[in-house]
């Protein structure tokens, strides 16, 4: 890698700044800099990776193919850069008064809020900041010790992370009320690969013990029409009719029994799992962590 043809933060940030604000006079604003100052950063970047990033249609500024590339890029590691500078006030601050905290976004869309609310109630004194990923960069923040706790949907396999048993969960075949599936009894596995699905991402854990738990029945591929990043979207899609999804139980164990949603359930397949508490074994005593844990246990 050639160091110096790297780009500077200042032109990331203002590249994202320009996109997510809408313009370059906004983003100039939202700098505290010129617009001069903006377009010499932009022609800075473009100039670092030798191609055009933006390009001006009836005359407004939009992304080109490379520059939708980079801006993804650019957004990544300002939130990055972001979760650092928060992560060094703690170290200035000192950091046993509060927990860094790094869950999946399951967990975090459906366990996290109670859980938050309860340990605020429980102790006042000691102060969360939670943070949604997936599970490999939640591994990452554990070994290089940007994150104190995470709760997972699959244990992290290394050597520095110690994993505890936290919840059991399942995997449900879930369809809409108005789904030719509802209602239905049993369905023979080799009907799975005939139904058309509506899953979690490529990276989501739900989708990484789907597939593994499918590749154990000899199935490696599913017609899959749409991947979204959402499990509560899923569910609202789902309600349409047309599609079928495998989904955690603790996400949608409220809608099947209010009717809303539909369990599946598939002859001689299941697609038991354990829900994760890991930490870095070198942090063990952490006294934020210890009081964490300990609500876990109660719950």
């Amino acid at each position: 890698m050639e160091y110096k043809k790297l780009p500077d933060l200042k032109s990331l940030a203002t590249l994202r700044a320009v996109v997510d604000l809408g313009g370059v006079n906004e983003a100039a604003k939202s700098l505290h800099i010129g617009q001069p100052a903006i377009t010499k950063r932009l022609r800075s970047l473009e100039n670092c990776y030798q191609i055009p990033l933006m390009q001006r249609i009836g005359g407004r500024l939009r992304l080109t193919t490379a520059g939708e590339k980079v801006y993804v890029i650019a957004s990544q590691v300002m939130e990055r850069h972001s979760g650092l500078l928060e992560d060094l006030e703690q170290l200035r601050l000192g950091s046993q008064q509060s927990l860094r905290l790094e869950v999946t976004s399951t967990i975090g869309e459906h366990l996290l809020p109670e859980l938050l609310i309860q340990f605020a109630e429980h102790y006042p004194q000691y102060k969360i900041d939670s943070r949604m990923g997936y599970s490999r960069r939640i591994q990452t923040s554990l070994v290089t010790g940007l994150a104190d706790l995470a709760l997972l949907e699959n244990a992290p396999d290394h050597p520095d992370i110690l994993v505890q048993k936290w919840l059991e969960d399942e995997l449900v075949m879930v369809c809409g009320r108005s789904h030719l599936l509802a209602n239905s009894d049993l369905l023979p596995v080799d009907e799975l690969k005939q139904q058309t699905y509506i899953l979690r991402e490529k990276q989501s854990s739900s989708r990484e013990s789907l597939m593994l738990a499918l590749r154990g029945i000899g199935i490696s591929e599913i017609p899959v029409a749409l991947e979204i990043g959402s499990t509560e979207t899923i569910v609202e899609i789902l309600n349409r009719g047309k599609y079928v999804s495998f989904l955690p139980r603790f996400a949608v164990s409220t809608d099947i029994s209010q009717g809303r949603l539909f369990h599946v359930k598939v002859q001689g397949f299941r697609i038991m799992r354990t829900l994760w508490i890991a930490r870095n074994r070198s942090n063990l005593d952490h006294p934020v962590s210890e009081a964490f844990i300990n609500l876990l246990r109660a719950s």
